[in-house]
């Protein structure tokens, strides 16, 4: 098999395993382990960037083929793990009981749109040399803060109302024309994205471990998942300054990230 070919085979598969750790990601959601679906989420943002890797040393360009199968994983991992996310709550403590009905309709509306943003991506969007609206991992780092915070383990305090609204008010983010550059090699928003992805699996990873109240890990991933935040309201603020004025097309093998 050529280098190229060998380069566009590995692609393939980490878009194979960015589905998968969506559909692993709903599974455990379903079974009661959300914390763990949430983390699965960051596992498919990984193979999300090992697919863009992969794409940008393939001599073999890629075609719609790819942008579709790439498209649907990041629907799956993206959009509908975090909206079964928020859809279902697993905790037994009967504060989410009341809001079920809303949690539901949030989750429908993040599904929804986000799926009609990679829609209008895959098929025309991706020749933009930056994104039109937020994309779809970006979009799921927000639940992956808003949970710690205001569900499970309630950083900040239990709170239904301030998750929903939270991820409610930044779904029309991915769809409204507003410009977000694409990170690559080179841009200076890789070492915040890099930065955020960390604080954001750290914080997660040490949830799943059930801290205890006031343990050094507990405070640990509150400090991550508050600067996380804070991170990202800004890349969502300041991603739009850093376009700048040149709209270049994207590279053929690129990975679209949606």
């Amino acid at each position: 098999m050529k280098k190229g070919s060998l380069w566009r085979l590995w692609a393939n598969l980490a878009t194979t395993g960015n589905g998968l750790c969506g559909v692993g990601s709903i599974a455990y959601t379903l079974l009661g382990n959300k914390l763990f679906g949430l983390f699965l989420i960051l596992a498919g943002m990984a193979f999300d960037g090992l697919d863009g890797f992969f794409s940008r040393r393939s001599a073999v360009p890629g075609g719609a083929w790819g942008r579709v199968a790439d498209s649907v994983a990041d629907g799956v991992t993206f959009c509908l793990a975090p909206a079964a996310a928020v859809a279902f709550d697993n905790y037994p403590t009967g504060l989410w009981n009341p809001w079920q009905g809303l949690a539901l309709g949030v989750a429908v509306a993040l599904a929804a749109v986000g799926l009609f943003r990679l829609t209008v991506y895959t098929t025309r969007g991706w020749k933009r040399g930056h994104f039109l609206g937020a994309s779809t991992p970006q979009n799921a780092l927000v639940l992956l803060v808003l949970v710690p915070l205001f569900q499970y383990p309630a950083f900040v305090s239990p709170s239904p109302m301030a998750l929903l609204l939270g991820v409610l008010l930044f779904i029309p983010v991915m769809v409204l024309p507003v410009p977000y550059p694409k990170v690559r090699r080179g841009s200076p928003l890789r070492g915040v994205i890099a930065t955020l992805s960390g604080l954001v699996a750290l914080g997660i990873i040490l949830c799943n471990f059930r801290p205890a109240p006031g343990s050094g890990a507990y405070l640990a991933a509150y400090a991550a998942t508050v600067t996380a935040l804070l991170l990202l309201v800004g890349l969502y603020v300041g991603g739009p300054l850093a376009v700048g004025q040149a709209r270049h097309p994207s590279p053929p093998g690129g990975n679209p990230h949606a």
